[in-house]
Formats: structure tokens, sequence, C-alpha cells
């Protein structure tokens, strides 16, 4: 019983998504590319739209192994630089005077019709029942993707048998970036893969940047209700509808990729750590820059 609940809470947020502006197909999963834990259509079809002088270079150089080509050297460039740095400054490709890039964020003034044509032109999907792995038929219930690139691995849960702590429990024991003895998984390793891992239960959400087996840290990602922790009642629906309501529509969420993510370098200019923003840190942040917009500098604010 416990499996068709959570295919109905998949249905939803899928729907929801897809109604949204969001790429969805039922069967997108058989397109995927376990190797390079990227979704090769979509990569293909950016460059083609945003840069076709790129394109062009690509065909000529490799003919009808541009395809290859260009998810070879992109799939370098993400083990290299890491997910975050590829989706904002783009990547070298030999032959090509310019980095090939990979997504457009908003810029702060929306005066360059060719950005603001590229920043439409960006491709979100989500994808659900997605089999990850290198070494078996393991499937991740929903991978967000950007362009492409995946950006987010979803795991959930609803409470009528089950709790956001068995989602948690999922990806520390069930969802190993590096396997004993065995290649790493491409879409769960750190910094090149997925940038974050959501645990969703129908009541609580909670998310972490790396994973790391059993020593993975989550953090909460719920509203708070009311002073007090968790999320508020949500009569029209489920409690966590605020992340695909809010958090992953399209603004929302090609703003926090753009602007709000933080990467830290190591003393060896490493990636270190990612820093996804906590609910109540983004919900502050944009409220604060809205009264600025609104009311002007020099306000008081604390």
């Amino acid at each position: 019983m416990n499996i068709y609940k959570e295919i109905k809470f998949e249905d939803e947020i899928c729907s929801d998504l897809s109604a949204a502006g969001w790429l969805f197909a039922d069967k997108d999963a058989n397109h995927y590319d376990r190797d390079r834990a990227l979704y090769p259509a979509d990569v293909v079809a950016w460059v083609q739209d945003t840069q076709p002088k790129a394109w062009e270079v690509l065909t000529k150089n490799h003919g009808a192994g541009a395809e290859q080509a260009l998810l070879n050297r992109l799939r370098d460039a993400l083990n290299k630089s890491g997910t975050l740095s590829v989706l904002r400054q783009g990547f070298d490709v030999l032959g090509m005077r310019h980095k090939l890039k990979m997504a457009q964020f908003k810029p702060a003034l929306a005066i360059n019709p060719e950005i603001m044509e590229h920043y439409a032109a960006n491709r979100l999907r989500v994808v659900r029942q997605v089999r990850y792995s290198l070494h078996n038929e393991k499937s991740i219930d929903l991978v967000l993707f950007l362009n492409g690139l995946p950006v987010a691995t979803v795991e959930l849960k609803t409470d009528n048998t089950q709790s956001i702590e068995d989602a948690v429990d999922q990806y520390r024991h069930d969802r190993d970036p590096a396997p004993k003895g065995q290649a790493a998984e491409p879409l769960l390793s750190f910094p090149s893969g997925a940038l974050v891992h959501f645990a969703v239960s129908s009541r609580e959400a909670k998310m972490t940047t790396r994973l790391a087996g059993t020593a993975t840290h989550f953090l909460t990602f719920n509203l708070g209700n009311d002073g007090a922790a968790g999320n508020p009642v949500n009569k029209d629906g489920y409690m966590v509808a605020y992340l695909w309501e809010q958090v992953w529509q399209r603004e929302s969420w090609l703003e926090i990729l753009g602007r709000y993510m933080v990467a830290e370098l190591d003393q060896k200019k490493q990636i270190s750590k990612n820093i996804f923003p906590r609910y109540h840190q983004l919900d502050a942040t944009r409220k604060l820059q809205a009264a600025i917009l609104t009311e002007g500098p020099g306000q008081k604010y604390l």
C-alpha cells in the first residue's frame, strides 16, 4: 500500500512542476546517461539553441561524433571543476575561443535581449525513478536537471508508514557515492554530481550537499510552525508542497543555483563544501530584497 502512496506523491510533484514549465514525461528515465550522470538530449538542445556557432565548431571537428565529444568533454569538466562551477562559468572546449556556457542566470539588469533570450531557454527537467548506479539497478525517486546537468536528487516517503528519517537512512545506507572496491557513482559524487540531495516526507524535508555514507549530515529544510519545528498544516495538500510550489519554481530555482549557493574552497583551491541556503535563510533574504526595492535604501530592518 505504501508504494502506491509514494507513487501518488511523485505524481503530484511531477504534475505540478510540469504545469509550472518544467520538462517532464513518464519515460524520461530511459534517456538518462548513467555513466556520465547527464541528460544528453537537454545538453545538446541547450548548446544548439543558445550557442549555434559553438555547435558548428563541434560538428566541423567531430562530425557525427559531435554529441559524444560534447558529453565527454562536459563530464571531464564536471570532474575537474564541479557542477556549480560549470553551470556558472562554463568550460573550455578545444578549438573554441570562448567557454561553452551551460546555463544562463538572470542578470541584475534585464537590458540585454540576447541574455534574456538565453535565460528563457534554460531547460529544467524532472525525471522520476532514475536508475543511476554503475553497479546495480537501484533508482532514485526524482532527479532535477538544468540543461541536462543534475542539480538535485529527491527521495520521497509518505508518513503513513514511514518518516523523514527513513528517507535520511536510505541516503546514508543505500546511496553510497563511493562503494567500496567499485567505481564512484557519478550522480552522487561530490562536487561533480548533483548539488543537493533532499530527503522528503509528506510532512518534513531535510537536505545535504554531500553524501558520505553513514557520516552524511542532513539539515532541516522546513518552514517552521509558529515558532516551533516542522511545518504548518496545509489544508490544500502536502505540508511540504512549498518545495515544488516555491523553492523549485523556475525563477526561484534558477536564482538559488545562480546566486545563493556557495562553494567553499580549501587551501589548494579545491571545493571543500557546497552551501545550500536553508528555507528560512532564503525566505529572509528575499523578503529583505523585496522591502529594499519597495521602500528604498536607508530603512531599518533589524
